[in-house]
């Protein structure tokens, strides 16, 4: 295929072309021209959004328009790696370029890959400057076989897979269209991709609110009923809430950032009568309504809790929202956290890979070590064809075959090293030049 040259007036013309968000006495202008010309046409731009034009001596040339991400994308949230919590509270962090419009007349070679790079150049300054916070990952999804989306794979966009030519329907739910299209993305930032899926925010979002999470019916349902199975130890005389409705409150509202008693309680307070009888809160009968928890009721259940057996129900109720294929196990050394004796605290945790979801935990018993006790840890959590992944610590016979036989899982042990002498000699005499890395 020849690729088209410039010549050396559409050159200079590529260097004079400037991008700009549009001025409010534009946006009819904006909202006609793209009407008019673009072959969807348009109507509005979903959630919060930025309008701009491309100009080339102060004519119009181009038109771009941006809007909120998609709520759900499996090709993008699996390149991120996230969970579905973490998108949640992030996806505002993500830019759609829903509309990108060369009027008529204006185009020549390279034009619009050079429009689409001026704009990704400032947009997420614009967006902080009219919504205060950055955008570090930009997304657009292209009509194959249509389209090519050439100018965005010339300005370095990756495609990182199709759709299934599904739309959300304004009022829930999702409508199978028919059109399947190309996701491509383009990270505004080098470490784009694992800032969004890393546990902890990064220091740049100090000051960025993240989004607050809110359960669907089916997830509310799901967490009380985990919680119903939870033996109640408090005593009969006083007690008004059901445990189960508290508990839920309490995790429903920690993923709203609510991170103390005062703010759980606040949290509740906001729920309405058709919310609280769904998680089967406490009835009056004199005024016949649904009563929240207070901050008192709430502090003393948690603080009374079996927290064991409430770190289990929620990493059961974790397993059950979000997809995943490998779980890790590591152990670390709690900072600052010592026992009554002064020795130092000594978790073990099970996690999602790629979503920093903690599944199950147990603190490793001071006469003890960790290669029993990822046993005790993972013998109620079900891992039936997942793949488990350790260090060599724990590349042993026994948790190997508790891994195949009892729990129905594979395991990837990432070393070998003295704790299997016999075994690592057996592989440094193997002739790994015979077995060059696979892609």
């Amino acid at each position: 295929m020849e690729v088209p040259t410039l010549t050396e007036k559409q050159q200079a013309s590529l260097h004079r072309v400037q991008v700009r968000p549009i001025l409010p006495t534009e946006r009819e202008r904006w909202n006609t021209l793209m009407q008019t010309y673009h072959y969807r046409g348009f109507r509005t731009l979903a959630g919060r959004n930025l309008r701009y034009v491309a100009t080339l001596d102060g004519r119009w040339v181009a038109l771009l328009g941006w809007h909120a991400a998609a709520f759900q994308c499996q090709a993008r949230d699996r390149w991120i790696g996230w969970s579905w919590i973490l998108r949640r509270q992030r996806l505002h962090l993500i830019a759609n370029n829903a509309r990108f419009l060369i009027l008529p007349g204006e185009s020549f070679p390279n034009l619009a890959s050079r429009i689409m790079a001026l704009n990704l150049h400032r947009l997420s300054a614009d967006w902080q400057s009219v919504y205060g916070h950055p955008i570090v990952l930009a997304e657009t999804f292209v009509e194959s076989p249509r389209f090519t989306g050439a100018c965005y794979r010339a300005a370095n966009w990756v495609d990182v897979g199709g759709t299934k030519g599904f739309a959300r329907r304004p009022g829930g739910g999702y409508v199978h269209h028919g059109q399947p299209k190309r996701l491509l993305l383009f990270p505004l930032h080098p470490q784009a991709r694992a800032w969004l899926a890393q546990p902890q925010p990064q220091l740049e979002w100090t000051h960025t609110p993240m989004q607050t999470v809110t359960l669907s019916d089916a997830q509310m349902e799901g967490l009380r009923q985990i919680f119903f199975r939870l033996p109640d130890t408090r005593s009969k005389l006083g007690k008004q809430h059901p445990l189960p409705a508290i508990l839920t409150v309490a995790v429903a509202s920690v993923l709203t950032q609510a991170e103390s008693y005062a703010a759980i309680a606040e949290w509740a307070g906001r729920l309405t009568q058709a919310q609280l009888k769904r998680i089967r809160a406490r009835f009056d009968p004199k005024t016949k309504r649904y009563v929240a928890p207070s901050e008192p009721t709430i502090r003393r259940v948690l603080q009374g809790a079996d927290v064991e057996a409430l770190d289990a129900a929620i990493g059961a109720w974790l397993l059950g929202t979000a997809g995943f294929e490998a779980v890790a196990v590591d152990g670390k050394v709690l900072k600052g956290a010592v026992r009554a004796e002064g020795a130092q605290v000594h978790l073990l945790s099970a996690f999602l890979h790629g979503q920093g979801v903690t599944i199950a935990q147990k603190q490793t018993a001071r006469k003890t070590n960790e290669i029993p006790e990822l046993r005790n840890l993972l013998q109620d959590v079900n891992i039936a064809g997942k793949v488990v992944t350790a260090d060599a610590l724990h590349t042993q016979r026994e948790t190997a075959r508790f891994l195949v036989e009892d729990k129905k899982a594979d395991y990837l042990f990432t070393a070998v090293k003295g704790n299997q002498r016999k075994l690592r000699d057996r592989l440094t005499c193997l002739p790994w030049g015979d077995f060059p890395p696979q892609r």
